[in-house]
């Protein structure tokens, strides 16, 4: 099976942002992007994006998941980077149209249809480096895929590393491409060094987020994650899982935790960690490294508790639980 995210529909959403206005959107075809070498985006990384899935349920119908508020997170991270305004309304169009013309493409679950929209600045200025670009390219990008654990969901090894940054700090909340790649070094590294699957980012001991995903830790009724602030990403699928806790009964704490709790909480029995984001949900971690040492979490392996919150998620994603908060928009 193709590996998650390399499969693409043919035809894309597409609109494009020139003389303080965005032209109509249309469907064109996926290979269809068309740039200066000098653009913007490609010398000052003027680009961003949002991950988002669309589902089909049981009766056939096809639903995007949080799709409000991906745009929102898309509208913020293009305001920060000083890129176009989006208009969101017709982002929200652009979306739609775009899996309602794929529609019967969309598996069943637990696969679904990954949504990737992204903005660039095309403006071709090199003169630029401390300028916005004038104009962009919005574009949605559609891949349908399967289950993210083809093999089997694994606890993962996560490396405690307290000198690094995933990003810089002013960048962490900003959805955008440089923060991906400036975490790649420090994570091969990791893998080769100590077998490592991610990083867990922990500037000074204040506990962060792992390269690509948010990090919480679960010990026994109570689920800790970092407050949020500008220094890291405000994940839609962290945010969902908080609040299937809360209507769970469990206490849900958004503070600072050091490497230091973190490692005397992962002792305790029955203690879970896991990492949360769009493409596998929910990932239980099962070891820590630190200081050229292995500190077990709890069981070592994937929890009871994660499980329940991830499969709690997916219900209401494929349509087997009631969608209380409102987070389904309906295609077709």
């Amino acid at each position: 099976m193709a590996a998650f995210g390399s499969v693409f529909m043919p035809k894309m959403a597409l609109a494009t942002f020139a003389n303080n206005n965005w032209s109509e959107s249309s469907l064109v075809s996926s290979d269809s992007i068309q740039l200066h070498p000098g653009a913007h985006v490609l010398h000052y990384s003027s680009t961003c994006f949002e991950g988002l899935k669309a589902f089909r349920h049981e009766d056939g119908s096809v639903h995007v998941f949080r799709m409000e508020q991906n745009i929102k997170r898309l509208a913020q991270s293009s305001r920060l980077l000083f890129l176009p305004e989006i208009d969101e309304a017709q982002t929200s169009k652009m979306i739609l149209d775009a899996v309602a013309e794929f529609a019967t493409d969309v598996p069943e679950p637990p696969g679904s249809m990954y949504i990737r929209p992204t903005h660039v600045g095309t403006e071709a200025a090199v003169g630029k480096a401390a300028a916005p670009s004038a104009t962009s390219l919005l574009y949605v990008l559609l891949s349908p895929v399967g289950d993210y654990f083809t093999g089997g969901a694994k606890a993962l090894r996560l490396l405690l590393d307290e000198t690094g940054m995933r990003c810089a700090p002013h960048m962490g909340m900003i959805k955008s491409g440089g923060n991906y790649a400036s975490a790649l070094g420090p994570i091969a590294k990791a893998k080769e060094e100590v077998q490592a699957d991610q990083i867990l980012f922990c500037p000074n001991g204040d506990v962060q987020e792992t390269g690509a995903a948010n990090f919480l830790l679960i010990d026994g009724n109570e689920i800790i994650t970092k407050g949020l602030d500008s220094s890291f990403l405000h994940g839609v699928t962290r945010s969902s899982i908080l609040t299937l806790a809360a209507d769970m009964g469990m206490t849900v704490s958004e503070r600072d935790i050091t490497v230091d709790e973190l490692l005397e909480r992962a002792a305790k029995p029955g203690v879970e960690a896991v990492l949360s984001g769009t493409a596998a949900v929910l990932t239980s971690v099962g070891t820590f490294i630190h200081n050229e040492k292995e500190y077990k979490v709890g069981s070592g392996e994937p929890g009871p508790v994660a499980d329940k919150l991830r499969q709690a998620l997916n219900d209401i994603q494929w349509g087997k639980a009631e969608d209380k908060h409102g987070w389904l928009t309906k295609v077709v």
